[in-house]
Formats: C-alpha cells, structure tokens, sequence
C-alpha cells in the first residue's frame, strides 16, 4: 500500500488520517488465531492495515480482511515452529490456554510470561 492510499489529503490540503476502529488487543497479550491452529504474543499494533499489497493479495479473497482494521505483529507458534506473524483483529481471539509463548524473541523483548501476559522490558518502552 503507498502512502497516498493510506493518507487521504482533505480540504485545504491537510492530510486526514482514515478512521481507525479500537484496538482490542495490547501489546504483550497472548491471543489465537479465529482459524488457524496458532497462538502468539502481541509486540506490535497497526491502527491499520500497513503491510504490502501483494501479501494482502495473497490471502485468498473468501478469507481476505478488511484494511480498515487494527492488524497485529505477533511472535508466534504453531506445533512445528515459530515465527512472526501479522493479523487483523477481526481473526484473533483471546487464548486461555493460560500458558506461555515458546519462540525464540520473547526473551529479549519481554519480561518473563506471569499473570496470563507478558510485560514489555524497560528498555523496549517508549
């Protein structure tokens, strides 16, 4: 997506952002996929879809979701790996396995997993 397709110039000029929905999830949640068998820990928000358009045409288009959505960064696992994954909020759920992430980046970007989330290190804040 270019930027002019996100960024919208209003009257006089100005640039309006487009509307955004509220994000349901935070950063350090543990949340599932709606369809596909993999969970994983939130490390980033998008207020909007921001990745390319040729991984968004990828999806096949019965299961596409709408740009106009918070989309997610997520260290995930599946039973064979783990890996990143980016996901619109309208295909996550929360988990309640009530058990921790194993992929290889938490460590260095979270602090351990407790009460059913992980906390962003202190050096990870801004």
């Amino acid at each position: 997506m270019t930027q002019p397709d996100i960024l919208k110039a209003g009257r006089g000029g100005a640039i309006e952002a487009p509307p955004v929905a509220h994000a349901r999830f935070s950063i350090g949640e543990v949340v599932r996929h709606r369809m596909f068998e993999f969970r994983g820990v939130i490390f980033d928000v998008d207020p909007v879809f921001a990745n390319s358009e040729e991984w968004y045409q990828a999806i096949p288009e019965d299961i596409r979701p709408r740009k106009d959505q918070p989309f997610y960064h997520l260290l995930a696992e599946n039973a064979e790996s783990s890996y990143i994954a980016y996901v619109s909020q309208q295909n996550l759920l929360p988990d309640d396995e009530d058990e921790p992430i194993d992929h290889p980046a938490i460590e260095g970007m979270f602090e351990p997993y407790s009460g059913g989330r992980y906390r962003l290190r202190p050096e990870r804040r801004h």
